[in-house]
């Protein structure tokens, strides 16, 4: 699902059902002490991403290496890679680009439904709240406010290696496209409303995402080129 939202300079390892629960990953050391307390839903969640991490790295050509959460949990990625992962029940993936041909990746997966009551006002602008209950009215079978929720993740997963800031979920301003050629992702464009990150010289005011609704998931997925 994610592999189609992006380009074919990145690696994707997708598992779904049983392969998503991480039986048989084996972590390095210092991956198990992250999660040597945690309960064991985050540990095959961990373990899950870092087997779909591991076999990416190898479709890149990179030596399989650690994942280690740092600063605000993003993923410490080894020297020359960049990427992103995501998981949910019965889903999980990492994509993984050179520096070269990215300068950063965001992808985020979430149950097809609802969100729960009350955090669409808290992650929604009003013109965006608007356009949602437009959106549902002219395209009811997709669940909009999910989208949008999974859309601000990958916002925030691309921008936050860029910047090491926080990105609020009302700092990103998020218009879905739900027309698409027959069978292909949707689009959606990100205005950033806070001064986006500075590429080589130039300045990111906005990013590009796709989006996918599938197999009972919600997909989003954002690759930043080069300026």
């Amino acid at each position: 699902m994610i592999e189609e939202l992006l380009p074919g300079s990145v690696a994707v390892v997708e598992a779904h059902g049983r392969d998503a629960l991480g039986d048989g990953v084996v972590l390095y050391p210092e991956e198990e002490a992250v999660v040597a307390r945690a309960v064991e839903k985050r540990r095959r969640e961990f373990r899950a991403a870092r087997g779909c991490a591991r076999q990416a790295m190898e479709k890149l050509g990179v030596a399989p290496a650690p994942v280690l959460p740092g600063e605000r949990g993003a993923p410490r990625w080894p020297d020359g890679v960049i990427g992103s992962m995501t998981h949910c029940d019965g889903y999980c993936a990492a994509a993984l680009a050179h520096p070269g041909d990215l300068v950063s990746l965001g992808i985020d997966a979430e149950p097809h439904d609802r969100l729960p009551e009350g955090v669409l006002e808290a992650v929604a602008l009003p013109a965006e709240q608007t356009r949602l209950a437009d959106l549902a009215r002219s395209h009811p079978s997709v669940h909009w406010d999910r989208l949008l929720f999974s859309a601000k993740e990958s916002v925030y997963k691309a921008w936050f290696p860029l910047t090491r800031k926080w990105l609020d979920f009302l700092e990103a301003d998020i218009e879905i496209d739900p027309v698409s050629a027959p069978g292909a992702p949707g689009r959606f464009r990100v205005r950033l409303l806070v001064p986006g990150p500075v590429v080589d010289g130039h300045r990111i005011e906005t990013f590009d995402g796709r989006w996918t609704v599938d197999r009972g998931l919600t997909s989003t997925a954002i690759a930043v080129p080069r300026p």
